[in-house]
């Protein structure tokens, strides 16, 4: 607790931010740009550098600034028009709670993990099921796989219906494990830039699958394999369901 008192005093020193209805939305779409901003530059380095080049999985295939700017026109779109609205009701009907106490650094890291483990198998499922019956890929999936070589800002490329779907899933875990805040802003950070990070298109050697030991973590290789192929590796981030299923492929 000593551990995380001063981040979290630090937190509720800005509490009428906080406890904003523009907080939620805010805090999403800068998290989200803040994380794809390191790819974004690595897209327009490693085309000049050899050594960065080596780095990107599918070398033949990078962004153009006119693939990235109607990703960032959609995406600013969908938190104003979409997610907005949305935040600011839950906002109306469950105002925020700072308690005063920090929560204990085991309790947090346990949470985040079983909440990134929730959300894996929630996805998981629910991706299955997009691409396994027609209508449902072809009516909200589609969109989402328009790039087949994947780039950071194609995270959140996708139908409303997609992202309105993993945005309850992300949110319901944590108030269903009664996650102090703390916790559940440290796993929304954590949720979005595994997901900026699995559809950067870079496996780099400091990539969380490569830190994560036994493959049981698929990152950036195991999703763009996903984007080139369309019928493995569903699960957004680890491997386990996939092998179950027997879906899984090898990056």
């Amino acid at each position: 607790r000593l551990c995380l008192q001063p981040l979290w005093d630090f937190v509720t020193a800005k509490e009428p931010l906080i406890k904003s209805p523009f907080f939620p939305v805010l805090f999403s779409f800068s998290a989200y740009m803040a994380f794809c901003l390191p790819y974004i530059a690595l897209d327009f380095l490693s085309t000049r550098l050899p050594n960065l080049r080596k780095y990107k999985i599918q070398p033949q295939n990078y962004p153009t600034l006119g693939m990235m700017v109607p990703c960032i026109i959609q995406s600013a779109y969908h938190h104003v028009v979409l997610i907005f609205p949305v935040t600011f009701l839950h906002w109306y009907w469950r105002p925020m709670n700072l308690p005063v106490i920090a929560p204990e650094l085991p309790e947090v890291l346990l949470e985040v993990g079983v909440c990134l483990l929730l959300f894996d198998f929630e996805y998981f499922l629910w991706h299955l099921l997009h691409h396994k019956v027609p209508w449902l890929y072809k009516t909200f999936h589609k969109v989402h796989h328009k790039h087949v070589s994947t780039f950071a800002l194609t995270t959140q490329y996708s139908s409303v219906w997609e992202l309105l779907s993993l945005g309850f899933f992300a949110a319901i875990n944590p108030v269903l494990l009664e996650c102090h805040p703390l916790t559940e802003m440290i796993f929304f950070l954590v949720n979005i830039w595994l997901s900026v990070e699995d559809h950067s298109g870079y496996d780099l050697p400091w990539s969380t699958h490569r830190l994560v030991p036994f493959g049981l973590y698929g990152g950036a290789p195991h999703h763009d394999l996903h984007h080139l192929k369309f019928k493995s590796n569903y699960a957004p981030y680890f491997t386990h369901w996939d092998k179950l299923f027997g879906t899984f492929t090898e990056s």
